[in-house]
């Protein structure tokens, strides 16, 4: 269920990314400076990263985690594994 929320999740990014309704709209001007395509293309950028922080939190495999880690290493808490 998790691989389908978030396969549907980057769609509709995708989709939203295209901003084909709003290419050649120059005005409203957000603050007095920004340009509405450049104001939603930044708000588009910010909902990406936190649909990628969400992809890391909810399908990272864990076997990626544990793989590179020696057993000691895996047992300690900390840095007392650490080398000197």
């Amino acid at each position: 269920m998790k691989r389908l929320v978030l396969t549907l999740l980057a769609a509709v990014l995708l989709g939203l990314h295209q901003g084909f309704w709003m290419r050649d709209a120059a005005r409203p001007l957000f603050f007095g400076f920004l340009p509405v395509a450049l104001a939603y293309h930044g708000l588009l950028t910010i909902a990406a990263a936190g649909f990628l922080t969400l992809c890391v939190k909810l399908a990272w495999p864990a076997h990626l985690d544990e793989r590179g880690r020696s057993p000691s290493e895996s047992r300690t808490s900390g840095g007392e594994g650490l080398p000197r």
